[in-house]
């Protein structure tokens, strides 16, 4: 089940990252266990998180492989480790809504999402690359415990100004 979607601003959120290249197909392996290796690394540094852990898409190339980067979200920039390095999701008006559901079920509302920005009109912030798609900013925000059912994901994708 989806929210409905919406149109906000948002401000530049700083976090630390992990970024690979990686087949569709091992994400649901390799996102709880990229999680908890920035966990890890923000725990050692004493870092607070301040927000969900996401997976950011920067390019997208569903029959060959997806360029992403497993991020928690902090209050300041910080130095990485080489693994875990400082990013930062760019500010700007993001269209975003809210998937009550499991993970499988995700391709379903970037779906609906895309669909609903192309019937209102707006443009998204994205540019054909030979490597795929690529966004300036587009992300899935975990919102629910690792535990918790039914699972809660926040899904989110920067417009073009």
């Amino acid at each position: 089940m989806n929210s409905e979607p919406k149109i906000d601003d948002r401000a530049e959120q700083p976090y630390m990252g992990i970024r690979t290249v990686t087949p569709w197909q091992q994400l649901p392996t390799l996102i709880p266990r990229l999680i908890g290796e920035v966990f890890g690394f923000l725990g050692q540094q004493g870092i607070e998180p301040r927000g969900a852990p996401f997976i950011r898409y920067h390019v997208i190339d569903m029959d060959r492989e997806l360029d992403i980067e497993v991020g928690v979200p902090i209050a300041q920039s910080a130095s990485g480790n080489g693994r875990v390095q400082a990013g930062s999701l760019p500010a700007g008006r993001y269209a975003s809504l809210i998937h009550t559901g499991p993970y499988d079920q995700l391709v379903q509302a970037n779906a609906a999402l895309l669909e609903w920005i192309t019937r209102t009109g707006a443009n998204i912030d994205q540019r054909p690359t030979p490597r795929g798609d690529a966004f300036g900013s587009r992300y899935e925000s975990y919102l629910s415990e690792p535990d918790e059912k039914p699972e809660r994901t926040e899904v989110a994708i920067r417009l073009a100004d």
